[in-house]
């Protein structure tokens, strides 16, 4: 379990969906205000249909999406293809991992007990998969993870499907995974509501990161707002 610092409030932002590229550009504001001394925070929200690639993924494993109409970006986090769409939570948590002991793999392993916890507050078991990053249920991949690291700041994050339409994964390998299902809450028998979701998956972060709490992050006219360090 990892302890941020009981006194430390955590930022959250709830947009809804959210364009990819705008997304990132939100993460990129928060990176440098962390990194010049403000707060953590979590943006948690949906995507229109988009496909990414880590910074050194195969291209071939988007298929024939490749070659399609939904967009794809390369980015700087890790792993390989995936795709983001409605009915998909996304979390970018913005974390200072000094408080984690400089420790990349201790955090990737906080992200799943955060996502296994959610999921079995609905009633599912989820679980880990030795030699891999993310989070199964029943042998089928619900939750994945890929993260950046900026001067010992974690940005990029994590994708947990809740809704039953899983067809945007149908023409690549996610993960890079020959092979791999991909389910959800939804298809597990659980609730297939993201707004739902979010309230559940925020106090499991909060639980096992150790925050005192949460504070909203604000936003004007449609663009986030930062607070100042």
């Amino acid at each position: 379990m990892v302890r941020a610092g009981a006194t430390k409030l955590l930022e959250v932002a709830t947009p809804g969906c959210v364009d990819y590229d705008r997304a990132v550009a939100w993460q990129e504001r928060l990176v440098a205000r962390r990194l010049a001394g403000g707060p953590d925070a979590l943006l948690l929200l949906e995507h229109p249909p988009v496909y990414t690639l880590g910074r050194s993924a195969d291209a071939r494993h988007l298929g024939r999406a490749g070659a399609g109409d939904v967009p794809v970006r390369r980015v700087a986090r890790g792993g390989q293809a995936t795709y983001h769409g409605p009915g998909q939570l996304v979390g970018y948590p913005v974390v200072a991992l000094a408080a984690q002991g400089r420790d990349v793999h201790r955090y990737l392993r906080a992200l799943e007990e955060v996502l296994i916890a959610t999921i079995g507050a609905f009633g599912i078991a989820a679980e880990r998969r030795p030699g891999f990053t993310g989070v199964w249920v029943r042998g089928c991949k619900i939750a994945s993870i890929g993260i950046a690291v900026r001067r010992w700041v974690a940005w990029h994050g994590f994708a947990l499907n809740v809704g039953r339409d899983l067809g945007g994964f149908a023409s690549i390998t996610p993960c890079g995974i020959p092979g791999v299902q991909m389910t959800s809450i939804a298809r597990e028998g659980g609730p297939g509501d993201v707004a739902g979701t979010i309230p559940v998956l925020v106090a499991r972060f909060i639980e096992i990161f150790g925050y005192a709490g949460v504070r909203p992050l604000a936003f004007e006219s449609g663009a986030l707002v930062p607070a100042a360090p």
